[in-house]
């Protein structure tokens, strides 16, 4: 017999036979069938807290209860229980070590790559949108937590058996993507040198740069006709603040720099040329539509590549500007515009965010505060053109008319705006839409000592800090295996380097930043991937040894406190993983294959494994061996992490 979640089977049993007992024993008393893990291995494996409840009501010592609880038991019904005791009024369920084994590890060994991975009783369809990087620069490590767990998420919502699209949305509309069109039309439309993706960025940089300097001196003349002196020295201080961004990138793109600062000096007012840009390609005119897509196009391909060498792929690139020119955008606006939430301000037109709250009963369906006021929301700007949020309702309603939930991997920057949204589409009517879109809100990613900002160039983008975790893994595996061939090395050392920065991502919880550091990347010590990974070769490495199937295991020999804990990981795998698919918590799983790798280090360090005797013994704990290799595979593989033979 096996079984897909055994400590569900160890839960359930206990919580059955200790409800019928109550039913019988205290009819009138409604009492909680809650079972709590003990603080302690030497209160058992469950314990419930139900005396303390009834002694309330019957006027007895929890004890006493207790006892008379225990006493009624039939313990014929409890096969993977061995005792149950009281303890100052607590109920503690002990299991039968060997029959609990025996269900824990020939599940995990029988059921493989699918041991933990419960099935969900209401599979949905479900789209999982991350990543959507803006098409003007590649993908920096403060923006990588993004594809990390939006592509966690999805793996883990599949194995619960929901049916997952995996979504980027390309935000080609707005005025970052007008920047870079206008710069590499400038420049002739020139062929990319090297990767795509950082080509355009630099190209983005160097417009950027060269645009807000054309800009600002302009601004401090004008201030110092009209303005007052503060003025004038706040413009000056940001004015000379791009004048040093500037001669950082002439010193490393000297022609491309001097190429187009002489290309942009020939227009009066470069800023007007890019605003009518803006305008032109969310009218959908065909030069702007060309120009624009094409750069687009170049930066996705690098995108492309970068997430190839992490695993992550897409299903669907969904095009922000396709919802503009198809006019979803527009029959929105106007559906809007018939509600009694949309008004204008001058001629921006705003939606009141607040009011549509507060008439439709919302602030506790979404959990606003009462006396937070909520901001408008700017629909339109002034020259006509839409904001992002705006063109995120078309878009959203898109989505839903394909899956039954959204899922929407933003940082927590965007808190407002998804709020907004949600708004917005409650005040059209889409109450169940909005209850069923999930704002994944993650922190940021933190260099010590360094200030990301795209705009000036100032980032280490994620192929750079990947070929850096490969070459410092490499450096690692050569140290503690030099009998390996370049060829092993290199392979090993390309999935320990990429399966460290995914960890590194994922294991803090997402409401924390990201303090990225290579010493704490890269441990093979202790809370990394490369350490829960070289756990998982150990294993391997010890079956390779025994080069034998463990035919005659005896669990009743497992009686280590340490083989214990393991099997008591091994069991409880997928209640986490259920609670990790059900809360959308990834770091959850991070989180325990490291505490199972602790475990598992802590067994085979103390233990011997192929040596022990009797051979009964050997066999048992050689099972153990196989189980836990299978689960922390298993675990890794749920965040996209490969689980290396060798290291």
């Amino acid at each position: 017999m096996v079984s897909i979640n055994p400590f569900a089977e160890f839960r359930d049993a206990c919580g059955t036979a200790l409800q019928e007992v109550l039913g019988k024993q205290f009819p009138k008393v409604s009492v909680s069938d809650r079972l709590d893990l003990p603080p302690s291995p030497e209160f058992g494996e469950l314990a419930s807290s139900a005396c303390f409840e009834i002694a309330k009501h019957t006027r007895k010592k929890p004890p006493d209860v207790a006892a008379k609880i225990i006493e009624a038991l039939d313990m014929t019904k409890l096969p993977l229980v061995q005792t149950v005791k009281a303890a100052g009024g607590y109920i503690n369920f002990y299991a039968d070590f060997a029959e609990f084994t025996r269900l824990t590890v020939e599940s995990a060994r029988t059921l493989g790559n699918e041991y933990g991975h419960v099935k969900t009783d209401k599979p949905a369809k479900i789209i999982v949108e991350h990543t959507s990087a803006n098409p003007t620069s590649p993908i920096h490590i403060g923006a990588a937590r993004n594809p990390m767990l939006g592509d966690a998420l999805a793996r883990i919502l599949k194995a619960r058996d929901h049916t997952v699209f995996r979504h980027c949305y390309v935000d080609d509309v707005g005025r970052q993507s007008s920047v870079i069109a206008y710069g590499y039309k400038k420049l002739g439309k020139p062929k990319p040198k090297g990767k795509p993706d950082h080509f355009i960025g630099v190209i983005y940089t160097l417009t950027s740069c060269l645009t807000e300097i054309h800009r600002l001196k302009e601004e401090v003349e004008k201030a110092r006709k009209h303005s007052t002196a503060e003025e004038v020295s706040k413009l000056q201080r940001e004015l000379d603040d791009w004048m040093s961004v500037a001669v950082d990138l002439e010193s490393k793109h000297s022609q491309l720099f001097n190429q187009l600062a002489q290309e942009i000096s020939k227009d009066e007012n470069p800023e007007a040329k890019i605003a009518s840009l803006n305008r032109e390609y969310e009218a959908g005119e065909e030069d702007a539509k060309s120009l624009i897509r094409e750069i687009s196009q170049l930066c996705i391909r690098g995108f492309e590549e970068t997430l190839g060498m992490t695993g992550i792929n897409f299903d669907s690139w969904d095009w922000e500007s396709d919802f503009v020119w198809n006019s979803d955008v527009k029959k929105v606006l106007r559906k809007l515009a018939a509600t009694p939430y949309v008004f204008h301000a001058g001629q921006v037109l705003e939606f009141d965010a607040d009011k549509a709250a507060q008439d439709l009963n919302l602030r506790q369906v979404f959990g606003i505060r009462d006396d937070y006021e909520i901001p408008s929301l700017t629909l339109v700007r002034g020259d006509g053109t839409t904001l992002y949020t705006t063109r995120d309702i078309p878009y959203t309603l898109w989505k839903f008319r394909k899956a039954e939930r959204v899922i929407n991997v933003i940082g927590m920057d965007q808190l407002l705006s998804q709020l907004q949204l949600k708004l917005s589409l409650c005040a059209l009517g889409y109450l169940d839409y909005a209850r069923n879109l999930t704002h994944f809100a993650y922190n940021l990613v933190r260099l010590p000592g360094f200030r990301i900002q795209s705009r000036t160039g100032r980032y280490i983008t994620l192929d750079q800090v990947m070929n850096e975790a490969i070459r410092r893994a490499y450096e690692e595996v050569s140290k503690r295996s030099p009998h390996l061939s370049a060829d092993e090395k290199n392979k090993i050392s390309r999935l320990v380097g990429i399966g460290a920065l995914k960890y590194a991502l994922v294991e803090v919880d997402p409401s924390k930043p990201v303090v990225f550091t290579w010493d704490r990347v890269l441990d093979f010590e202790k809370n990394s991937a490369p350490y829960i990974q070289y756990s998982h070769a150990r294993a391997g490495s010890i079956m390779r040894k025994g080069s034998r199937e463990p035919e005659s295991p005896d669990y009743a020999l497992l009686k280590e406190r340490r083989e214990h804990d393991i099997i008591l990981m091994l069991a409880r795998f997928p209640e986490v993983f259920i609670e990790a698919a059900d809360n959308l918590k990834p770091n959850l799983i991070a989180d325990f294959a490291n505490a199972l790798a602790d475990k598992f280090n802590t067994f085979y360090n103390a233990l011997p494994v192929l040596r022990a005797k009797p051979q009964e013994l050997s066999d048992a704990r050689l099972a153990l061996v196989e189980a836990t290799k299978v689960v922390v595979s298993n675990a890794l593989n749920l965040l996209g992490i490969e689980a290396p033979e060798k290291m």
